[in-house]
């Protein structure tokens, strides 16, 4: 993981600082996935919410307001808000990617079916907009339901960028933006609203989410070619054979030769792939050195996000986002 193991990582303090917090957005989880009518709901809800997530989002969301001097009861409406949107596109996109393992264990479309989990993920989604409605406030609203909009234009630009070696780093950062900043910028920007903070502290915690997302997502696809199988919940090379135009790709698409372009060609854009192929292409961003490059980027993103606290007030949870951007990023250093 990057950190000696006896170091307590930063998302294990903030669950334990928040933990009387988390266990009550935990129990309004349980209570609104349920279903009197269709018991599958629950069934399917369940398998990947209790599948040991780190509940990251919602955390962010309960720092967030708590570090702003919250004392209410709505930020446990808005985790919990977060945690659906957030369970609901895993439904949809395991769906989209047809995924075989997720957090290291079976996806719920593998063991039910690929309708159950997109109609699940719809029941989510409501039950999303159900929780953010009881906070009464507009402005919560309007935020997450555009990260919920974002999120789906992201993927559906992921869908026709991903096998085109047309795409570039500009495109791949609105995807990721798009698919992963955004509800990470929500989540910590509806922390301090509804904690009534001042407009530069609300901006701050916007930027802090959205660059910790960004990185985030470039350390997920950095790992995708290196990363163990029980760290990163799926398996290595996944990105590769789904055809994925992630960002070490782009890179030595970017640099490549004639010849090793004709070789992303064949095994991106037409789907040809053959045995020794992850290899070569693990082998071609090593000679270019686009790991590192793309390492560089993610520590930038973490450097920005980690700039973005400055401008909130001095707090415990403060230095434990700031380390969390570290972290986040230490997984690949």
């Amino acid at each position: 993981m990057g950190l000696d193991s006896t170091v307590k990582k930063p998302h294990d303090r903030l669950s334990a600082h928040l933990a009387g917090d988390m266990a009550r957005v935990n129990t309004l989880i349980r209570e609104r996935m349920a279903s009197e009518h269709a018991p599958r709901i629950p069934e399917v809800t369940a398998h990947l919410v209790e599948a040991g997530g780190k509940r990251l989002r919602p955390l962010l969301t309960l720092a967030a307001a708590r570090m702003c001097g919250y004392d209410g009861p709505y930020h446990i409406h808005l985790a919990a808000t977060v945690e659906f949107i957030h369970t609901a596109t895993l439904l949809h996109d395991d769906v989209v990617d047809e995924s075989r393992q997720r957090r290291g264990r079976p996806t719920a479309n593998l063991l039910w079916d690929n309708k159950s989990s997109v109609l699940v993920g719809d029941y989510l989604f409501s039950r999303s907009f159900q929780l953010m409605v009881e906070t009464g406030s507009l402005r919560v609203l309007d935020i997450l339901a555009n990260a919920s909009a974002t999120i789906a234009e992201g993927e559906v630009l992921q869908l026709t960028a991903a096998q085109d070696l047309r795409t570039d780093e500009a495109i791949y950062l609105k995807v990721i933006r798009g698919k992963t900043a955004a509800l990470f910028s929500a989540a910590t920007e509806v922390g301090g609203v509804i904690a009534g903070a001042p407009e530069d502290q609300v901006r701050a915690l916007h930027t802090y989410g959205d660059a910790l997302g960004i990185a985030f997502q470039m350390v997920d696809d950095i790992l995708d070619y290196g990363g163990a199988t029980e760290v990163i919940g799926k398996n290595v090379g996944d990105d590769f054979r789904e055809r994925k135009l992630t960002l070490p790709v782009i890179k030595a698409v970017a640099k490549a030769t004639p010849s090793e372009r004709e070789f992303w060609r064949r095994v991106i854009e037409k789907g040809d792939q053959q045995d020794g192929d992850l290899e070569q292409a693990m082998a071609l961003m090593d000679r270019h050195g686009t790991i590192a490059s793309a390492r560089t980027d993610a520590m930038d993103w973490a450097s920005r996000a980690k700039a973005a606290l400055e401008a909130l007030p001095p707090h415990p949870l403060r230095a434990m986002l700031s380390d969390l951007a570290d972290y986040v990023v230490s997984r690949v250093s």
